[in-house]
């Protein structure tokens, strides 16, 4: 039982880091850029949710709600203030402009917030499910935060696949240039992917503050790498790609902890994206691009 409570855990684990990384593959796969201040944005969607519970007295779900809006805007103003600037400059500076996004974000709610952990109450309040007359017990978070993952992906999927706008998205990975003869808005196109992933990076920070109850400024700075780790590890560019090594690399990291040690568990998880990055550059699901010279 052991081993299935793990794997669970780990599914759940997994299934945070795979929210998250949906957010890092589709940006650099429409806009061809890493953006490092994804995971704090995270952090400011738990903050939101937080202070709309414990400060204002809103239900849970409202804080949700408030919390994803709050962060899709927020994904669209950094978008616009600091990226659309630097749309042709080289990858360099944009990479730079996002660690300092980063830090900003970081900085900003310690000013505001402070320092000072805060406990966050989780908003699933539905009770454990027992199971082999109770000797697996399964937390209703770690339930919710699977499926909250599923119906994702596949709505994430539906939507590139059969809207107009998905559509755009995806003539936009293919070719930016030729996606714009064609009469598509860039700079909408990107701008929706940015208000998208930053939407979800919200639900991802609540969850993760439900299953780990301890909040900080930089909450989310951990999980964010870890969770780019999993978008390359699944093939970066990759919506199912980015599901798969997110659950993944949560289920290694939770076996790591329970059988190897605590301590080590973060370097194992590394090691074995080197591993996979040496037999498979491209990811589990990606794809080898060829560029012609």
């Amino acid at each position: 039982m052991e081993i299935l409570a793990n794997l669970i855990n780990g599914m759940s684990l997994g299934s945070v880091y795979a929210i998250i990384a949906l957010g890092y593959t589709m940006v650099y796969g429409i806009a061809k850029m890493l953006n490092f201040a994804h995971g704090d944005v995270i952090m400011v969607g738990a903050y939101i949710c937080f202070c709309s519970v414990s400060y204002l007295g809103l239900p849970p779900m409202l804080g949700v709600l408030l919390s994803v809006v709050g962060c899709t805007l927020l994904g669209i103003i950094v978008e616009r203030l600091a990226y659309k600037p630097l749309r042709n400059a080289p990858s360099l500076n944009v990479l730079i402009t996002a660690i300092g996004v980063s830090y900003f974000l970081q900085n900003a709610a310690l000013l505001i917030m402070g320092s000072d952990p805060k406990s966050f109450s989780s908003i699933i309040s539905l009770p454990a499910i027992n199971l082999f007359d109770g000797s697996l017990t399964i937390s209703a978070t770690a339930v919710i935060t699977i499926l909250a993952c599923v119906v994702i992906m596949l709505a994430l999927t539906t939507f590139t696949n059969k809207t107009k706008m998905g559509k755009a998205m995806r003539a936009c990975s293919e070719d930016r240039e030729a996606a714009q003869l064609m009469g598509i808005n860039v700079n909408s196109t990107i701008s929706m992917v940015f208000a998208i992933g930053s939407g979800l990076a919200a639900i991802a920070g609540v969850l993760m503050c439900s299953a780990y109850p301890t909040l900080m400024p930089t909450t989310g700075s951990m999980p964010g790498i870890k969770a780019f780790t999993a978008a390359v590890f699944g093939g970066i560019g990759s919506i199912p790609g980015a599901a798969l090594g997110g659950i993944l690399l949560g289920i290694i990291e939770i076996f790591a902890r329970a059988y190897i040690g605590t301590q080590v568990a973060d370097a194992v998880v590394f090691a074995v994206l080197i591993v996979i990055l040496l037999i498979k550059p491209s990811g589990l699901l990606g794809k080898v691009v060829h560029e012609k010279v």
